[in-house]
């Protein structure tokens, strides 16, 4: 079989291109407890230069990502400095098959996100 994979990107919808420089962090959740396991940035194309989580690191359970979509807003002008609608976005999944791929994307503006499982 062959080794799964966890990755994301972001995608900016109100402007209609990707977002670059999002802040990611991912969990492994366990009940009410959160494990922080990872750490990355978009880039240019709003995606990470590296999987989330891969092989060894893959494992049945669940997760969280948590995009720090608020300092992205406010970075790109489509926020100010004040009480934001959007800011940390979490998206908490299932990996049930630690042998696939999953890809969880991102799409963003400032009034509304939404997510899938991509391919």
């Amino acid at each position: 079989m062959a080794a799964g994979r966890l990755t994301t990107h972001v995608l900016d919808t109100a402007r209609g291109k990707p977002a670059a420089g999002v802040a990611i962090t991912l969990y492994r959740v366990n009940g009410a407890a959160r494990e922080e396991i990872g750490r990355t940035i978009t880039n240019a194309d709003g995606r990470t230069d590296a999987p989330m989580l891969t092989g060894e690191g893959m494992a049945v359970g669940q997760y969280e990502l948590v995009f720090q979509a608020g300092a992205y807003l406010r970075a790109t002008g489509q926020a100010g400095d004040g009480v934001l609608f959007l800011d940390e976005v979490p998206i908490r999944f299932g990996i049930p098959d630690a042998g696939q791929h999953y890809h969880v994307p991102l799409l963003i503006s400032p009034f509304a996100y939404s997510t899938y499982r991509g391919s």
